[in-house]
Order: C-alpha cells, then structure tokens, then sequence
C-alpha cells in the first residue's frame, strides 16, 4: 500500500472535507459541490485516456446518472443511497453495452461516435414525458438532515471514487491500461483480450461519471436536458489538461482552477465565455504538461538545488 502514497491522499482529503466544515454561505457551497461534482466527471474522462481513446460519451454517462437518481426519488420514492448508487449503476450498465459495440474503432471514430450518443440521449431525455421533457425534473431532494451537509457528503463521496480510480490506475490493470495505450498489437500477442480490457476500463469509468452524475442531481435539486450535452465532456477535458493529464491529481486541480475562474466570469456578462476560453487556450498553450507539470519541474528544480 506504500507505492499508493495513502498519507497524501488522507491529508488531501481531511483538508478538503474541513473546508467544506466552514462552508456557511449557499452560493459558496454551491461552487464546492461544483468543483467536487467537475473533478470526478474529469477523472472519469482521464480513466479512459489511459488507455488511449478521448471519451466524449462521459457527458452522456452523467446524464445517465442523473436521470436514474431523479427517476429512482421522485416516481419510485427509493431511499437516498440508494438512488445514488442507481445512477453509477445504470451507467455502468449501459456503458458495457455501448463499449461492446463502440470500443472495437479507436481515435477520432470512437471520439465522434461518444458525441453522437450524448446528444441522442440528450434529445431522448428532452422526448420523454416520463422524465419531464425539455422542462426537467424536480424536487429531486436529499434527506432533510443532510441538507446542511451536503458539500462534505459530495465532497467525501468524490474524494473516494476518485481514489478508487487512482488504485486501479496504479494496479496491473492500469499498466494493462497503459500498454494498450502505447501498442495495442503489442498487447494482444501476449494473450490479452483487449476489448475486455477496454470495456472493464469503460465501465469502471462511467460508474463514476453516473455517480457524478447522481450528485449533481441531489446538489441542484432539478435536472434538465440542457444540463448534461456534450459540454459537460468538453469542460472535463479542459479541467484535465489544464491541471495535468499525467497524473489523477491534475483533474482536480484544473477543476478548482476552472470551476473558481467560471465563477468569477458569470459576473463579466456577455464577455464570460470570451474570458474563459480564453483563459484555457493560455492554460494549455503556456503549461503543455498542465499545472501539475508546472508544479512538479519546481519540485525538482529546488530539490536539485538542495542537494
């Protein structure tokens, strides 16, 4: 358990829930389920990069996610975890079967075709009278004693899926990740089944977008089809390289970075999307290896001079 760097992440981890201990003010805890809410969606799109695909399908999965959690709570009035867990399920469910289909192109194929699904799903949603149509649906509440919680709950239940990512990344199916990554070929004469090995990848990912996903649903209350295009995707990569995409911490410091700077930028009006793309486009083409980079060829700069 030592190469997991487990001290890190409990640090991490005991400062980011303390933080959400002193949250008091409703639109500051908004921001933080946002943030916490933005680096398990990114994560889960870096999860699949590992293995060397772009998965613009991660927007759908959140959907996905969120839609079960709302069904679960407001038609089937199913308990609060359980809903929640509904909505990682699901997606799950349903990535394995659109992984089986999907998984055998690669590249800009597979990238086009996740695109696809996110909006298909999104018109189905917006179809649907069932699931409230283009209005959404309501009332899609937490328990009442965990109300004033919830900031720490969402926190907390990203911090250890994010974690779970992070084992796994870490585990021989990471460098199976990882080697199919670098040659796929390669990989296959040595007796790996390579679509199996992507979809375990896939699911493993969209559980945590579907998780998201659920979340998000239980932090805002009302969900709509708008909510969940192919947007939610394009945001999560910009979270993952302008924090870093070489390691699972990267997701998380791009989404505090981006999320924080999104929010300061609602109040510049019609100017908001000019200032935050712009500010991603200087991200990445300043920092190619993201702030984690950055902040690594620091380390090592110092320590080479310490020495």
């Amino acid at each position: 358990m030592d190469n997991l760097k487990l001290p890190w992440w409990l640090a991490g981890t005991a400062f980011a829930l303390a933080a959400t201990f002193l949250v008091r003010d409703a639109y500051i805890a908004s921001v933080v389920n946002l943030i916490a809410i933005a680096a398990l969606t990114a994560a889960s799109l870096r999860f699949v990069m590992l293995m060397g695909e772009l998965n613009f399908a991660t927007a759908a999965f959140v959907g996905i996610g969120a839609y079960a959690t709302g069904a679960a709570i407001t038609i089937l009035n199913w308990p609060f975890l359980a809903a929640l867990l509904l909505g990682g399920v699901v997606a799950c469910l349903v990535s394995i079967v659109f992984g089986y289909i999907t998984l055998r192109t690669k590249g800009p194929y597979f990238l086009l075709i996740g695109f696809a699904f996110t909006e298909a799903v999104r018109i189905l949603y917006s179809k649907s009278s069932a699931l409230g149509g283009t209005s959404g649906m309501i009332g899609i509440f937490p328990p009442a004693a965990l109300d004033a919680w919830m900031p720490t709950f969402i926190m907390a239940v990203s911090a250890l899926l994010i974690f779970g990512l992070y084992v796994l990344e870490r585990s021989d199916f990471g460098k199976i990740l990882t080697a199919i990554r670098d040659n796929e070929n390669v990989a296959r004469t040595v007796g790996l089944d390579i679509l199996l090995c992507k979809i375990a990848c896939f699911a493993a990912a969209s559980f945590a977008a579907g998780i998201a996903g659920s979340l998000h649903a239980f932090a805002n209350n009302v969900i709509s089809p708008g909510d969940f295009s192919f947007l939610v995707a394009a945001f999560a990569l910009a979270y993952v390289k302008v924090g870093g995409e070489d390691n699972v911490v990267g997701p998380v410091v791009g989404s505090v970075l981006l999320v924080i700077l999104g929010s300061y930028a609602l109040g510049l009006g019609g100017q908001e999307h000019i200032f935050y793309g712009g500010a991603i486009v200087l991200a990445v083409l300043a920092l190619p290896h993201g702030v984690t980079g950055l902040a690594k060829r620091g380390f090592a700069a110092l320590s080479g001079r310490g020495r």
